[in-house]
């Protein structure tokens, strides 16, 4: 339901830029892919390997790969849409565990000039579950969906690559018990426009 509710909303915005895009460039969308990292959040899970080293699974951390669209509303506003995959593993040779989650975002900026962008937007974060193979074989932990909020900046070193900094506030509910835990994280990608 909520995840109807935002794409309909984001196409409304988009129907809502079309009508003034007089105030924009030729073509005002552009496709977008990215790839990032993020740290933060509870830990829910410790991966220890036979060398006695360990490494944790934490609810905010991982890599994150996006694709997704981004219009011109005015020359100093835009709006993006995505889809993401964020995934935090652990991976040996006996087993591995992995902590994964599908957002979709939309986030609407402000560019105070032609290299940077300031917003904020929201997040809902679909099918997050820990799972684990092998030694580390356990029975799946899931999540319920979530909505969480976004603060972005963006910088262009070109027209048609950029790196972003953000801040996620978001908190992850158990569907089994009810128990929380805090997602919270930092992140930075990179992004590539075409």
């Amino acid at each position: 339901m909520k995840q109807t509710f935002l794409i309909l909303a984001l196409l409304g915005v988009m129907s809502t830029a079309t009508a003034q895009s007089p105030m924009t460039a030729a073509n005002p969308a552009s496709g977008f892919v990215g790839l990032g990292v993020t740290v933060g959040g509870d830990e829910l899970a410790t991966a220890t390997y036979t060398n006695g080293h360990s490494a944790d699974i934490k609810a905010g951390s991982g890599v994150v790969f996006t694709a997704g669209l981004d219009y011109a509303i005015a020359p100093q506003f835009s709006i993006q849409g995505s889809v993401n995959f964020h995934v935090d593993n652990q991976t040996a040779r006996n087993g591995d565990m992995r902590f994964q989650r599908f957002p979709v975002e939309v986030i609407g900026f402000y560019h105070p000039n032609s290299q940077w962008k300031v917003g904020g937007g929201v997040r809902y974060v679909n099918s997050a579950k820990l799972s684990g193979s092998g030694a580390a074989a356990m029975d799946d932990v899931t999540f319920k969906n979530t909505t969480s909020a976004i603060f972005e900046t963006e910088y262009l070193f070109a027209p048609n690559l950029g790196v972003k900094v953000r801040y996620v506030k978001e908190e992850l509910e158990l569907k089994e018990w009810n128990a929380k835990v805090k997602a919270n994280h930092v992140g930075i990608s990179g992004v590539y426009y075409f």
